[in-house]
């Protein structure tokens, strides 16, 4: 058993809690919530800081973390997708040795689930031995509308590879036939397998599905890419792809880096779970821009962060990303930061019975903020995994 007491205690349940006191179990169990004053009792593990739930990355690319320091900055989505695919190449010993090191950077930087993006299987025995719970999503490309089936088939046969939790997700709008997005809603038909997809991170994407136009036909061509099937849907992505999507499945939008304020609106149309990651650095690393926050920072939008791979960023924190959001939206509360950290990417992932806040019977981790700034997230401010 051991107890925990710092400044404040964020549950994330209700209002912090000033010298709170955690009490758990050997196994990181919470027994015990109480704002008790005991003050000489020397079982109490005493922290200046506050004590907040460990952190969830709802977004990753654990297969990509050999390319960390490889692909150039700002260079835009296009040529840097053209970089990852010239980079891609490494022995195998490699690409373990990098997502092994990832995997425990992210647990030593308080993150205690991960939301994985794979396109291969190689990831399946590190994440099988993990400390951190992972969701694997095996992501599927295709602009070839007769090939659908066939990759749908292939998507499925990689999924029995993982002993961890997984799902069969789409790419990005420019990556995929309407007939993949068809065969991915009729596989999901009575099971539960949830949705990511990267969202508006450029803003020729929208340029290819209004008119069928701009960059991302050279892009084709360049890479031998069969896009003769692809139309124009006259439309913004995101409204020509939600209503085809799987019903009642979580459906994660990632980057929304060009989203606009009727895209937003658009979703609620629909009777889908939709959730928002912003993954903030590499946004800048990417396209050298952020999404329109003033969208979404006060709204009850489901708001999730993700640190995305080591190709386009230079650490694995959900600390580092929420650096950025508190720089670029100064007047959120430390609370609101923490759910878009912690609760919030527990419920899109279906971990939040045991993740995501500090209750009495989950076992969410412990994490302990330091130096922070008038109970805000600043440059300075540290993060130490307490459990």
């Amino acid at each position: 058993m051991r107890r925990f007491s710092a400044d404040l205690v964020y549950t994330l349940e209700g209002e912090p809690i000033p010298r709170g006191i955690v009490i758990t179990d050997d196994h990181g169990k919470i027994l015990q919530i109480t704002q008790e004053q005991v003050a000489f009792d020397p079982a109490i593990e005493r922290y200046e800081g506050v004590i907040v739930p460990g952190f969830i990355n709802v977004h990753c690319h654990l297969e990509l973390s050999h390319m960390k320091g490889q692909i150039p900055e700002k260079t835009g989505l296009i040529p840097f997708i053209k970089s990852v695919v010239k980079t891609r190449g490494a022995t195998e010993e490699q690409v373990l040795e990098a997502m092994q090191q990832a995997d425990e950077e992210m647990w030593n930087n308080g993150i205690v689930a991960v939301g994985d993006i794979s396109n291969q299987t190689i990831s399946a025995p590190i994440k099988a031995k993990s400390k951190i719970k992972y969701h694997t999503f095996i992501e599927m490309l295709g602009l070839d509308a007769g090939k659908a089936a066939e990759v749908l088939s292939q998507a499925v046969q990689k999924k029995a590879a993982f002993q961890t939790p997984t799902s069969i997700t789409v790419h990005a709008p420019y990556s995929v036939s309407i007939e993949l997005v068809h065969h991915l809603k009729a596989y999901c038909k009575g099971i539960d397998n949830k949705i990511a997809w990267h969202n508006q991170e450029c803003i020729e994407e929208d340029e290819l599905y209004k008119t069928r136009s701009g960059q991302f036909l050279q892009f084709y061509e360049d890479l031998g890419i069969d896009a003769t099937t692809f139309a124009s849907k006259s439309k913004s992505t995101l409204q020509a792809l939600l209503p085809f999507m799987p019903k009642k499945q979580h459906i994660l939008l990632v980057h929304n880096t060009y989203t606009c304020l009727k895209d937003v609106y658009f979703t609620k149309r629909f009777e889908k779970p939709v959730f928002w990651c912003f993954c903030p650095k590499a946004n800048l690393y990417i396209e050298d821009k952020l999404p329109p926050f003033d969208f979404f920072k006060h709204s009850e939008l489901l708001k999730t962060i993700g640190t995305d791979s080591l190709a386009s960023n230079n650490t694995l924190s959900i600390l580092e990303e929420m650096k950025v959001l508190q720089q670029h939206i100064p007047d959120m509360s430390l609370t609101e930061l923490l759910k878009w950290a912690c609760i919030n990417g527990a419920k899109y992932l279906g971990y939040d019975a045991d993740l995501g806040s500090i209750a009495i019977g989950k076992t969410p981790g412990l994490n302990l903020l330091q130096r922070l700034q008038n109970e805000k997230i600043g440059e300075s401010t540290t993060v130490k995994k307490l459990i």
